[in-house]
């Protein structure tokens, strides 16, 4: 008698799924491995090059090919690298018919919106709130190429277009508006864009895992209103049909309508906000919103190496999309020759928003990688021998991580270098050496910059470790003799203390130490290079005494300065809820805040101390604060007022906390170079008008009229 076929409750469900998704690759979990059966195992073998077995199903002999699941990550890259197709849409007209919106018609997906790599009203006003003078992400610099709030324009346009396609957010200004906000350009606190938006999802934070599992799930039948599951995901859900489903380790944030009449319970929310953005095994956070949930689920674990190279190893063009050719983009003129290095950064500023959008965390690619990717910028057609940036978020930390990674893991400071560098923190440069002269051994490079910055306060740490304090010696020799453009950019933000506490930066004690260095170096190689260092006025905790204590320092160590920037309040960081709220949010102590544009432009005018012009209402503000002291510091008897007449001061209006770099000393050089005899022509032809006498020296519209 025949032996009747069986078939397993595992294979039958394998066999529904093929049923309706012929196409698609199947992976199912089997305790602690990924199998594929049947034709999808031997697919997979021939991909991946691994072993194709069989398995005994009652009477018929199934095809296996299979994988443990921890190695997911290596081997799903090579099946999904090509598996969906991307079409983008840049910058859309969202006036008129929105032709733009409808030129690639219905997605077999979702609409995915990421409006760029700042969010759009820190790139399109001043922290004054004046508009800026270019769009530097806009074709030619034009301010009228996308909307304000572009991610909740575009959804909405979206939504009325084709209600029935999900609509995912991603990038900066999703994520750092995930949950209840102030928005300075509005003065008010504004709840998850989600509510504004009407989308169905956010991808917060670097959103490569979550994308592709978000594929897979829809791909598989997933209704994008039931996805509740991945990782380092945002979305709205009843109030009513979640109180059942909070966890006890759920943390409840105030609600949104509790922080609009508390400022107190909006600053409380915020160290819950960024300590679970910077924990490796996270929470969930939950925040109500009139009678909805806004659920922020708990991010993904740090990317490997393996993972952080199969994103860079992606063949990009390295080109802005072909609908910009032959128009000017600034921002990528300052990238278009550099190269990152790793995500995440563990200084924890309290300004910045890097660690939460990228964590903490640092992750690294391999250097194969960054090699290759160096080979390939030097084929480009017009590189010319100089690599604008091996760099990150801080250029220094790359490969740095603690040494136990057990105490990583509870661990729930924001910084790992303030007050104090963690001792677990393994600090070790000499990975970046290997690096930077791997890089610069390439044919066809003359010289490899760091133009992304660095942290000082990492080179001048004393480890237990001679090793790494000699690594950590010849990196900082290295970086100044071989990499530094004639001028290396360095971040004290202030001189004092106080101030500095607030921001999470070290004492202005190490700057001089390191100064110190730089001159000694440069003195001993025969260079004559510059520190460029940038500062803030009107952060949290600054008072007018503090930036007139600021100018007295600076003066004698010979500063005048350039890089100057007011403080921006922007979304998700802990200095916007100091700002906003009154209060330190991990104290909750009063923290004063120069609001008014009197107040900062009190503060903002001591940066200018040489400038004959600001002398006098310098020296009435410190005769208004009591502090007449400061002015014979400041204004000797027998000194000129203006130090040096010929010096250009440039107030940076750029935001704060922002990863735009500008060009280097060297790309300035070629490019005043190159439109030379343009220049001299025009300057010709204007020469002697009231129109050119009358210009004003500064690019920054907030000092076109100078105060009285």
């Amino acid at each position: 008698m025949a032996k009747t076929s069986k078939e397993t409750p595992l294979m039958k469900q394998y066999n529904q799924i093929k049923a309706k998704y012929p196409d698609a690759l199947l992976l199912f979990r089997v305790g602690d491995f990924y199998e594929t059966f049947k034709e999808d195992a031997v697919k997979t073998s021939q991909v991946l090059g691994i072993v194709l077995t069989s398995r005994n199903n009652g009477s018929e002999d199934t095809s296996l090919a299979g994988f443990p699941h921890h190695a997911l990550n290596n081997y799903l890259p090579k099946l999904v690298k090509a598996g969906y197709r991307v079409a983008i849409v840049p910058q859309p007209d969202w006036h008129g018919d929105y032709r733009d919106f409808k030129k690639l018609g219905r997605p077999r997906l979702f609409f995915g919106i990421s409006p760029g790599c700042m969010d759009s009203m820190v790139n399109k006003y001043t922290a004054n709130r004046r508009l800026r003078a270019v769009d530097e992400y806009s074709p030619d610099g034009r301010h009228d190429c996308r909307p304000e709030y572009p991610t909740i324009v575009y959804s909405r346009i979206l939504k009325q277009l084709y209600p029935d396609v999900p609509v995912v957010l991603g990038g900066i200004e999703a994520s750092m508006r995930r949950l209840t906000h102030y928005d300075y350009w509005q003065d008010r606190l504004r709840p998850s864009i989600l509510c504004d938006s009407k989308a169905d999802l956010i991808l917060y934070g670097s959103g490569a895992k979550s994308i592709l599992q978000l594929c897979r799930d829809i791909e598989a039948g997933r209704c994008i209103a039931n996805i509740h599951d991945i990782p380092q995901t945002v979305y709205l859900t009843p109030v009513a049909q979640f109180a059942n489903e909070i966890k006890a380790d759920d943390i409840v944030l105030h609600a949104h309508e509790t922080c609009l009449h508390d400022k107190r319970a909006e600053a409380e929310n915020y160290r819950h906000i960024e300590e679970e953005s910077n924990k490796i095994h996270a929470q969930r956070l939950l925040q109500q919103v009139g009678k909805q949930y806004v659920v922020v689920n708990p991010p993904y674990p740090t990317m490997t190496t393996d993972e952080v190279d199969a994103l860079f190893d992606l063949p990009y063009t390295r080109l802005p999309h072909p609908k910009y050719k032959n128009k000017r983009l600034q921002a990528y003129d300052m990238i278009k020759f550099s190269i990152n290095m790793h995500q995440g950064c563990f200084g924890g500023c309290a300004f910045c928003t890097i660690s939460a959008h990228q964590g903490k965390f640092v992750a690294c690619r391999s250097q194969r990688s960054i090699v290759e990717e160096a080979r390939k910028v030097t084929q480009m057609p017009d590189f010319k021998g100089y690599i604008s940036d091996l760099g990150g978020p801080s250029a220094n930390m790359y490969g740095m991580r603690g040494r136990n990674l057990k105490a990583c893991e509870h661990c729930k400071r924001p910084s790992c270098i303030h007050p104090q560098i963690c001792p677990n923190l393994n600090v070790d440069h000499s990975q970046l050496l290997e690096i930077y002269r791997a890089v610069d051994a390439l044919p066809g490079v003359k010289k490899s910059f760091i133009g992304s910055g660095v942290r000082y306060d990492l080179l001048l740490h004393k480890s237990k470790d001679e090793a790494l304090n000699a690594a950590a010696k010849q990196y900082t020799r290295e970086l100044i003799v071989n990499h530094v453009s004639g001028r290396l950019k360095i971040a004290p933000e202030h001189t004092q203390d106080e101030v500095l506490q607030l921001m999470r930066k070290p004492s202005f004690s190490q700057f001089y130490a390191f100064k110190e260095i730089f001159d000694q170096v440069n003195k001993e190689a025969g260079l004559k290079q510059q520190l460029i260092p940038y500062f803030i006025s009107s952060h949290p905790g600054c008072r007018e005494e503090d930036m007139a204590e600021l100018a007295v320092i600076t003066k004698k160590l010979n500063f005048q300065l350039e890089q100057v920037q007011d403080f921006t309040p922007t979304p998700m960081t802990i200095s916007t809820e100091a700002w906003y709220t009154g209060y330190n949010p991990y104290t909750l102590e009063p923290v004063f805040s120069a609001k008014t544009p009197q107040e900062k432009l009190a503060q903002r005018q001591f940066f200018f101390w040489y400038m004959a012009e600001e002398r006098k209402g310098i020296a009435r503000e410190l005769r208004r604060i009591h502090r007449e002291d400061l002015i014979a510091a400041l204004f000797p008897k027998g000194q000129p007022a203006s130090l040096s007449k010929s010096h250009e001061a440039h107030y940076d209006d750029r935001p704060i906390g922002s990863t735009y770099t500008p060009p280097t000393h060297e790309a300035l050089i070629a490019k005043r170079h190159e439109g030379s005899q343009n220049a001299h022509q025009k300057a010709t032809a204007t020469q002697g008008s009231p129109k050119a006498k009358a210009k004003s020296k500064s690019f920054n519209p907030n000092f076109r009229r100078r105060r009285k």
